[in-house]
């Protein structure tokens, strides 16, 4: 385990810069906002502020504040950030549980600093519970991270993030908190390690398997079709990364715009942005992913080079097991995106034997970490705190 400090170089934030101010924009397709995608006026206008206005040195130093290291784990490098637990007086004597944050797909590590940060120095934000140590890895091919060899399954990742948290970390137990890619594997961890994971908690919950051979209820007939409804225009993406990864990869890769455009798509899509008011000119998903935090993490994918790899786990994913039943605590604030409306519990519960905590979540999407950070510290604490 090294530390890790980020320190991009001037010649690849002028190269950026270069190709920003050349950029071109397509024609909008249909005249109403996001009818076709990301609209032609908002996208000129992030590019203008990534170009003009971002200030990425003071991101990066404000990012490398924040404890960061590397290790190689079973043969493949691994990024983290990793925050003592900051504690009181009257917790003297016992050691912090250690929690696991996982981001998942599009985005990064820096999803999950504000609610680390809540979750390791509680007092700093008015709150007087429990401190924990808290590890937020860049999942496999995501920024600073490698790949393993082999296919990148949930299992695979999730192998990675314990033996990073037993082996390299030195951790006996901990518990594990998840969204999308890293939910995934965080259901993968409870449901291998019993043992060492005293709990998992994920804002998309696991459905079972397999559907076959079961009996579904009218009310799991009813999701399942709207979910296949919704795969209908929210798919296109994922089909294109499933099928053909290299393809866009090559595009996105040279091109800050072609980048942005398809990271902001998803962002807009499945943010908890949607009630705070009428749309205007795009931007409304701002809101809640404040146009900075949208900017540095377009940036991190930009200087790493890793939008292709961040790709791998979609290419794999018929290579993926039949997950085990998972036996340990579970809690689901689950995400107020679109696409989760009207999940019933028992889906879950064919995957999750011991659900202790349902909890549809009132705001927060598919970044609620950072869209909600107080709102999702309160559950993670009450869910963790004394196990």
């Amino acid at each position: 385990m090294e530390p890790f400090t980020i320190d991009v170089a001037d010649d690849v934030l002028d190269d950026l810069r270069g190709r920003l101010a050349r950029a071109r924009f397509v024609a909008p397709s249909r005249p109403e906002y996001w009818a076709a995608g990301v609209p032609a006026g908002y996208l000129e206008s992030l590019v203008s502020t990534w170009r003009d206005d971002f200030d990425w040195r003071a991101v990066e130093a404000r990012l490398n504040r924040h404890p960061q290291f590397v290790a190689t784990v079973a043969g493949t490098r691994m990024h983290f950030v990793r925050l003592a637990a900051v504690r009181g007086p009257e917790e003297a004597g016992r050691e912090p549980l250690p929690i696991l944050l996982s981001h998942g797909w599009p985005s990064s590590f820096v999803e999950m600093l504000p609610l680390a940060e809540r979750l390791a120095d509680p007092v700093r934000f008015g709150d007087d519970g429990e401190a924990f140590d808290v590890v937020i890895p860049s999942l496999p091919g995501f920024l600073f991270s490698g790949l393993p060899e082999g296919p990148l399954t949930r299992k695979a990742i999730a192998d990675l993030l314990h033996a990073l948290m037993t082996e390299v970390l030195g951790y006996e137990r901990y518990g594990a908190f998840g969204g999308d890619i890293g939910g995934a594997a965080t259901a993968w961890l409870g449901a291998e390690h019993p043992e060492q994971v005293v709990g998992i908690q994920m804002i998309h919950p696991p459905f079972p398997s397999s559907f076959d051979d079961a009996t579904l209820s009218p009310e799991e007939e009813a999701f399942l079709a709207f979910e296949g409804a919704y795969d209908e225009l929210d798919g296109g993406y994922s089909a294109m990364m499933i099928t053909r990864p290299d393809t866009i990869a090559a595009a996105l890769i040279d091109s800050p715009v072609g980048l942005a455009a398809w990271l902001v798509d998803k962002y807009r899509d499945w943010a908890d942005w949607r009630g705070s008011g009428s749309e205007g000119d795009g931007s409304e998903f701002e809101r809640v992913i404040d146009r900075e935090t949208v900017l540095t993490m377009l940036t991190l994918y930009w200087v790493t080079g890793s939008i292709g790899t961040s790709f791998r786990q979609y290419l794999d994913y018929d290579s993926n097991a039949m997950r085990p039943m998972i036996d340990v605590p579970a809690a689901f604030p689950v995400s107020a995106e679109p696409g989760l409306a009207g999940l019933p519990r028992s889906i879950a519960e064919r995957a999750c034997s011991n659900i202790v905590h349902w909890a549809p979540l009132a705001r927060g999407g598919h970044f609620a970490a950072l869209e909600q950070p107080d709102l999702m510290a309160g559950h993670v604490r009450r869910f963790f705190s004394g196990r």
